[in-house]
C-alpha cells in the first residue's frame, strides 16, 4: 500500500527518510504530481523507470530548492542566468552537466546535459531543502498516460509500485513545466508548458521550436505519443459523432451525449488546470456509455494554449507498437 503523507513537518520528514533510503515518493508541485527519487542514487533513479514502465532513453528533470543549487550541477550561460528570474516556476532548463555533477547518469539518460528546475511550491521546496539532494521527478503516472494532478491520480496509476505520496492537494497549474534547451547559441523550445513562450521571449528574445522526437529525446515529454488516455482522441472537432465523448472549450459547444467543458468562459488558465483531470474522467466514462473516442474542440494556440495543444496532439498521436 502507498503511504499517504500530509504536507506537515512530520509528513515531510517521513518523505525525506524514504527518499534518502532510495525509495520513491510522489509529491505535488504547481504543475503536476512528480515521482521523486534521490537523483544521486542510481538504483533509486532506476526504480522510477521501472515504476513508470518508462523507456530508459527518456531523461528526467532534476528539482532544486533554488537557482544557486541547480547551477552548481550544470553550467549556466547568460541566458540561463537571466531566465533564473522566472524561478521558482514551471520552467526547466537543459544545460551542460558539470564534470563533478553528482547526479546519476541515468537521470539524464546518459547524455552530457541535464534538465533542471526550481518548483514554485511551498511543500516541494520544504522537501527539497530537507533532503539536501537533487530530486529526479517525472510525472507520477505510468509512462505515456495522462499526468496526475491529485494524489488520488497517483494512487490509481502507481499502487504497489512506490512507497508514498506527499498529498499537497490539487495542482494549481495542471500542465508540466516548459522545457528550454540552452546548450546551443540559440535557445530552443523543447516542450511548451506552464511558463509561456511570451514570458520567456520577454527575457531572452526569440526562441526556436523543435518537432517531437520519436527515438532518443534530449528532454522529458518529447515522445510523439505521450500523455495519452486509453480511449483514442480526435482533435479540432466542430461536430461530434454519437460514439464520441466531447472535451469542450468555451461557451459555444456542439451537441454530444457526454460532455465536459475545460472552461465555459474560454479561460486558458482554467483549461490547463483541468486538462488532465477531465481527460482521465472522460477516459473512464466514455466506454461505460458505449463511446469509442474522445473528441476535442479547438483551443487557441496562444499563451497556455500552446502547452494545452502540445499535450492534446501527443495524446492523439499514433501509439507505438508494443
Amino acid at each position: 500500500m502507498i503511504e499517504i503523507l500530509s504536507p506537515t513537518v512530520a509528513g515531510i520528514a517521513r518523505a525525506r527518510t524514504l527518499l534518502l533510503a532510495g525509495e520513491l515518493v510522489a509529491f505535488g508541485t504547481e504543475t503536476v504530481y512528480g515521482l521523486g527519487a534521490d537523483a544521486t542514487h542510481a538504483e533509486a533513479v532506476a526504480r522510477i523507470f521501472a515504476a513508470k514502465d518508462r523507456p530508459r532513453f527518456n531523461p528526467l528533470i532534476c528539482h532544486y530548492p533554488d537557482a544557486e543549487l541547480a547551477f552548481a550541477h550544470v553550467r549556466p550561460n547568460s541566458m540561463a542566468q537571466s531566465l533564473a528570474s522566472l524561478w521558482p516556476g514551471p520552467l526547466s532548463m537543459v544545460l551542460p552537466r558539470r564534470p563533478d555533477c553528482p547526479v546519476a547518469p541515468l537521470t539524464g539518460a546518459g547524455l552530457d546535459t541535464l534538465a533542471v528546475r526550481v518548483p514554485a511550491h511551498e511543500t516541494t521546496e520544504a522537501l527539497l531543502r530537507a533532503t539536501a539532494r537533487p530530486i529526479a521527478a517525472p510525472s507520477a503516472n505510468r509512462s505515456g498516460r495522462v499526468s496526475p494532478t491529485t494524489a488520488a491520480h497517483v494512487v490509481e496509476d502507481l499502487q504497489g509500485r512506490i512507497a508514498a505520496v506527499l498529498d499537497s492537494g490539487p495542482c494549481a497549474l495542471g500542465v508540466e513545466s516548459t522545457v528550454l534547451d540552452l546548450t546551443g547559441p540559440q535557445p530552443v523550445l523543447l516542450r511548451p508548458g506552464g511558463i509561456t513562450l511570451e514570458a520567456i521571449e520577454a527575457v531572452i528574445g526569440a526562441v526556436a521550436h523543435e518537432m517531437p522526437e520519436t527515438s532518443r529525446p534530449r528532454s522529458p515529454g518529447r515522445l510523439a505519443s505521450h500523455y495519452a488516455p486509453q480511449t483514442p482522441v480526435r482533435l479540432n472537432v466542430t461536430n461530434v459523432a454519437d460514439t464520441e465523448a466531447l472535451l469542450a472549450f468555451g461557451p459555444e459547444v456542439p451537441e454530444a451525449r457526454l460532455t465536459v467543458n475545460l472552461s465555459e468562459r474560454g479561460d486558458l488558465l482554467e483549461a490547463a488546470a483541468r486538462l488532465f483531470q477531465e481527460l482521465r474522467w472522460l477516459d473512464a466514462e466514455a466506454p461505460r456509455h458505449g463511446m469509442v473516442r474522445i473528441a476535442v474542440m479547438p483551443i487557441p494556440r496562444t499563451e497556455l494554449g500552446l502547452a494545452i495543444n502540445d499535450r492534446l496532439q501527443r495524446a492523439a498521436a499514433p501509439r507505438p507498437r508494443s
